[in-house]
């Protein structure tokens, strides 16, 4: 801690030193180490690879990229859920220095339009179809034509063209703090912003957080978890990648089932998701029948973790390391993390601490460090921090300041050995009766109900206190009906009475972002349209 233990200032030490390598390079290397280890394992189509293997494949597609006229800096799109294929071309564009653009699977024509003409898009790596999808539809509609659409005939040609036919050798040196990553902002508010990411920041990032959970050749990594969003993209492929382990995909979207199922068939030591992936885990009629004791660690990230559902995991999922990374895309994006050996408090109640090589503080209102203990913005700087938002200087200006400070717009306390806890965030805090009032903290408190399964608190518009809060519920199996004068009953004591929600809304689930983010904006204009015609 900087200047004692005095303000909200963290800085992050090791003996490791920060790698100075491109993606590819970094491939090169742990294939060096590990050629017949099992890198990847696809187990919804039972397709296997290992190191030396997954560099073939993506020298490969590397190759048929140059070939359809891919250049270093070339803006090069994937568009797909979860697949071998994705993992390819995250190495290939790595390779070449084409920077990837990740596209949301969940986009329609509106948003994929958007995001091709923001980032410039030559050229698309898609997926053909996937359920609800028609990704070849979209695209012509939009009129994008330049596709490479993965499992066709096209593509094995592509790639069979590139191998027996393969483009003059070019001596284009690539430097690792390049950009090579343009990855869209959930978006949870307004239009998405491209955080512009290099090899330095997702390397680093993704190794230091594998670094954490002690990751070796060992390890295998079960993401049900979204590739095209950092949580998938970099604490999975390349945190794992980085320390020679495997990756496993259990399915294209998240399925409860079918991950215990991957997670028990292919002995995975480590699994990932957001809170609300591990709730429905947990909820399966069936959990029990899942043999999970090769599990070992984990990385919970996303939102904030309920302590209860912490609790079950380490009790239930036999997974005693599981660790709670907090970060933002624009940070690449793990910022704090808990130790493997912290305590359930500290890692049911706190972020960690600030990741090696990094930084972070507290601010006031005023731009000031706060004491040690007193909320604040949290802010962070380092390796970390993006290159800027695409194409948008005003908005990066916005974000990262003079002094290289990326400002998460979270608001947080540091207690004095430099752990953080996340009250919420400046948009979520609600004002009622001059009061300001932190959601996290009453939903933490409603996680307690014997009924509730899952709580999201939000503020709505009072014509006398400017807002009152509002509690939207999604009750556990079996559970009875709650009222919100049941719900005061179980609050009356122990919290303040201007924490205790007026208003309960019960939902079969929340809105969500395709990163399992809760959309707490699309929520309140819900409730206000709700309350407006009680």
């Amino acid at each position: 801690m900087g200047n004692g233990a005095q303000i909200s200032y963290a800085s992050g030490t090791s003996m490791t030193p920060l790698k100075g390598q491109t993606i590819g390079e970094m491939l090169d290397e742990i294939t060096g180490r590990f050629p017949d280890n099992e890198a990847l394992v696809e187990t919804f189509t039972g397709r296997r690879w290992t190191f030396s293997e997954l560099r073939s494949e993506s020298a490969r597609l590397a190759a048929a990229l140059k070939k359809r006229g891919v250049t270093k800096g070339d803006r090069v799109g994937i568009w797909s859920p979860n697949c071998a294929e994705w993992v390819f071309t995250q190495y290939a564009t790595a390779m070449i220095g084409a920077i990837l653009v990740n596209v949301n699977p969940a986009y329609r024509t509106h948003e994929l339009k958007y995001a091709v003409e923001q980032s410039g898009i030559t050229l698309m790596v898609s997926a053909v179809e996937y359920r609800t999808s028609d990704y070849a539809g979209m695209l012509a509609e939009i009129g994008f034509t330049d596709v490479l659409f993965i499992g066709t005939k096209e593509w094995d040609a592509a790639l069979a063209d590139a191998e027996q036919h393969p483009p003059a050798p070019e001596a284009i040196p690539l430097t690792f703090d390049e950009a090579i990553n343009i990855q869209y902002t959930s978006g949870t508010t307004g239009f998405p912003k491209g955080a512009t990411l290099t090899h330095h920041n997702i390397l680093n990032n993704g190794f230091f957080v594998g670094e954490g959970v002690g990751y070796t050749e060992t390890d295998r990594v079960c993401l049900p978890v979204p590739l095209y969003h950092c949580f998938g993209m970099v604490m999975g492929i390349l945190g794992a990648h980085s320390h020679g382990a495997c990756i496993v995909l259990p399915a294209p979207t998240f399925d409860a089932a079918t991950t215990l199922a991957a997670v028990e068939q292919e002995r995975c030591t480590s699994l990932y998701g957001v809170p609300t992936m591990f709730i429905a885990e947990l909820g399966l009629e069936d959990f029990a029948k899942y043999n999970l004791r090769s599990l070992r660690t984990g990385i919970m990230a996303g939102s904030s973790c309920p302590a209860e559902v912490m609790e079950q995991v380490i009790a239930e999922m036999h997974m005693s390391e599981v660790a709670i990374c907090y970060g933002m895309t624009e940070t690449s994006p793990v910022s704090t993390m808990t130790s493997v050996t912290d305590d359930l408090v500290a890692r049911t109640q706190t972020i960690g601490k600030v990741m090696p090589h990094l930084e972070v503080k507290i601010i006031d209102e005023d731009g000031q460090v706060a004491p040690v203990g007193e909320p604040g913005e949290l802010c962070t700087r380092g390796y970390s921090v993006m290159l800027g938002y695409w194409g948008q200087a005003d908005e990066t200006a916005e974000a990262i300041d003079a002094g290289g400070w990326m400002h998460t717009g979270d608001i947080a306390t540091m207690d004095e050995n430099g752990r953080l806890q996340i009250v919420g965030r400046l948009k979520d805090m609600v004002i009622r009766g001059g009061e300001n009032i932190y959601p996290r903290e009453i939903e933490e408190f409603f996680y307690r109900h014997p009924d509730i399964a899952d709580v999201q608190v939000i503020g709505v518009p009072d014509q006398r206190l400017g807002e009152e809060l509002m509690a939207w519920i999604v009750l556990r199996p079996g559970a009875g009906i709650l009222t919100a004068e049941s719900l005061r009953e179980f609050a009356a004591g122990k919290l303040t009475h201007f924490k205790i929600p007026k208003y309960v809304h019960v939902v079969d689930a929340f809105p969500m972002t395709v990163t399992g983010k809760v959309r707490k904006v699309e929520m309140r204009e819900l409730a206000t349209t709700m309350l407006a015609g009680v």
